[in-house]
């Protein structure tokens, strides 16, 4: 038996040193098992504070938001308070995932610019478009797809602000996004609003147009 060499009157002490080993071998492998265990994915924990807002609905005014406009010839980003740009204007505002991806390049943007005409006759002063690319990126985009000299303003959300405060981010694997929509603003409170739920070609110009 274990304890046949061992004297009587160290068998106690003997026993409370292996129970201390032996809480001593649990207490590292408890904490083995804590250090190695798989860290909480941070993507999901932004993710719900991301999409915490309300998305946008009739009858909600547009946020003061500070956005930036890229300037040509690479000048210095100016930073535009989308609240105090649309004050007192019916304004027409499309937003889209990505500047210079398919399918906004193809038939979001193109709706808007062929449809500027139709939409100053029926009220409509301002068109504006949204994304979280960069003031340089939005400003090439409108540069080189005819948008800016169709007369559309091209604002950069590009810390995400304005589509938080509408509740409107999409989560993506390179950079946060801006889900697809098009909405009518008058005198800063939104009158119609258009999501892409259902249909991408619900936010285009044709769909809008025919609503107003």
């Amino acid at each position: 038996d274990l304890f046949d060499n061992i004297p009587t009157d160290t068998i106690i002490p003997y026993c409370n040193i292996l129970t201390m080993l032996r809480s001593i071998l649990l207490f590292v492998l408890v904490a083995a098992g804590t250090a190695f265990s798989p860290l909480p994915k941070a993507n999901a924990r932004s993710s719900t504070a991301l999409n915490m807002a309300t998305e946008v609905k009739v009858g909600d005014k547009i946020p003061a938001v500070t956005l930036s406009e890229g300037q040509a010839d690479y000048g210095r980003p100016e930073a535009v308070d989308i609240a105090e740009l649309i004050a007192g204007k019916k304004v027409a505002i499309f937003a889209v995932p990505g500047a210079f991806t398919p399918g906004c390049s193809k038939s979001h943007l193109p709706s808007f610019i062929t449809a500027q005409e139709e939409l100053k006759a029926k009220g409509v002063e301002l068109t504006i478009c949204i994304a979280t690319n960069d003031a340089f990126v939005m400003e090439a985009w409108g540069r080189t797809s005819g948008g800016a000299d169709a007369g559309i303003r091209f604002l950069s959300d590009g810390n995400a602000e304005l589509s938080k405060a509408l509740g409107l981010l999409i989560e993506s694997p390179v950079m946060v996004r801006t889900k697809r929509f098009s909405l009518i603003a008058d005198d800063g409170v939104v009158t119609h609003y258009f999501p892409a739920d259902k249909e991408a070609s619900d936010t285009w110009a044709p769909n809008v147009l025919a609503k107003l």
